[in-house]
């Protein structure tokens, strides 16, 4: 078992069977056990949990839909009455199961019930495993607006199991690759080269490549853990990709994106603003095109779904005083953050996409 420890908690990478949690549950005596699964992990995963790593604790389980779209006030709500009326007090645990859907929901739950109750992640995805259930964010969304509502708060542990990745079909683990893609471009020129030479992409992925992303965030996160400096390279892809993704859930008669999804065409983006704006090598530029395109679906987005794009583009997060402020790659392996784009330049952004 490989461990690797944060400010704030452990996190624990296995697939082998584990008495982590029963450990926590018996030395904190938790006067509830709650496990919040979606749909999918209930179905996939839940079972294969119990049976490995929480044996001989009576849980209470909640379940909910899955999909980025119902990471909202409605399930938020819906969670804190379940807790409630099972009897959910200050000692309880909630156990995330599941995606970066659970993890950010259910980690908000649990920050904001009885004013703070513990909770552990464990991540089934490839995302969740190397980016959403790391580094202490948790949140929801608001009218198709990606995390505009959340906190900072931290789980007991993290116990990422990589056999979950079984579970998967081939688009979810696309989806996490593209965050482990953006961990190589903005801190380890030599880890993206690796990862843009891997010509499949399996459930059988190296752990030491799991490893080797998880390790980057800590890293980035333990330096910067409310984000007011460093910690903002993590967003590159993702000022585009955020907006993308927010476009095409709300865009009716469409397939909604996968995080990841949206987030590789964001970085194709956002590295060609790096070469216009930082004059990052147009090789460079053209490498990351080639290897994204190699392992996503080119989306289509016509005029009107640009201009959409864009006008989303002011929600961020990033924005101060009414300006949007965007990481960016001055080289591949480093990036420079609080950088001001012209909307000319987001503008040919999408036509090289498109191109």
């Amino acid at each position: 078992m490989q461990k690797i420890k944060t400010n704030h908690y452990d996190i624990f990478l296995s697939n082998q069977n584990s008495s982590l949690i029963n450990e926590l549950i018996s030395i904190n005596k938790y006067s509830k056990v709650f496990i919040l699964v979606d749909s999918n992990t209930k179905k996939c995963c839940l079972k294969l949990f119990l049976k490995k790593h929480l044996s001989e604790t009576k849980i209470e389980l909640i379940k909910i839909k899955n999909g980025e779209e119902n990471k909202n006030t409605k399930n938020l709500y819906s969670v804190w009455i379940k807790i409630s009326k099972l009897g959910g007090d200050r000692n309880s645990l909630l156990i995330n199961l599941g995606g970066g859907l659970v993890s950010d929901l259910g980690g908000f739950v649990a920050s904001t019930y009885n004013r703070g109750i513990d909770f552990v992640n464990v991540p089934t995805t490839l995302l969740s495993m190397v980016d959403a259930s790391i580094g202490g964010k948790v949140g929801i969304n608001i009218d198709k607006l990606k995390n505009q509502v959340g906190v900072f708060n931290y789980p007991k542990l993290i116990l990422i199991d990589t056999s979950f990745l079984e579970t998967l079909p081939k688009r979810e683990l696309n989806s996490g690759f593209a965050e482990m893609i953006k961990h190589g471009l903005i801190f380890e020129k030599k880890y993206y080269e690796m990862l843009s030479e891997l010509k499949y992409i399996d459930s059988k992925l190296s752990t030491e490549l799991i490893y080797n992303s998880i390790k980057i965030k800590n890293e980035i996160v333990k330096n910067d853990p409310k984000e007011k400096n460093l910690r903002k390279i993590l967003n590159f892809g993702h000022t585009l990709g955020h907006a993308i993704e927010s476009h095409f859930l709300g865009k009716k008669k469409s397939k909604t994106l996968l995080h990841g999804e949206a987030i590789s065409i964001g970085m194709v983006l956002e590295s060609y603003i790096s070469y216009k704006i930082l004059r990052m090598p147009y090789e460079q530029c053209l490498n990351i095109k080639k290897t994204i395109s190699s392992k996503f679906q080119k989306i289509k987005i016509n005029k009107d779904d640009s201009k959409s794009i864009i006008n989303l583009i002011k929600f961020d997060k990033k924005s101060k005083d009414g300006k949007v402020l965007f990481a960016l790659l001055s080289e591949i392996g480093k990036a420079k953050i609080n950088i001001e784009v012209p909307k000319k330049t987001i503008i040919e952004s999408l036509e090289y996409y498109k191109s």
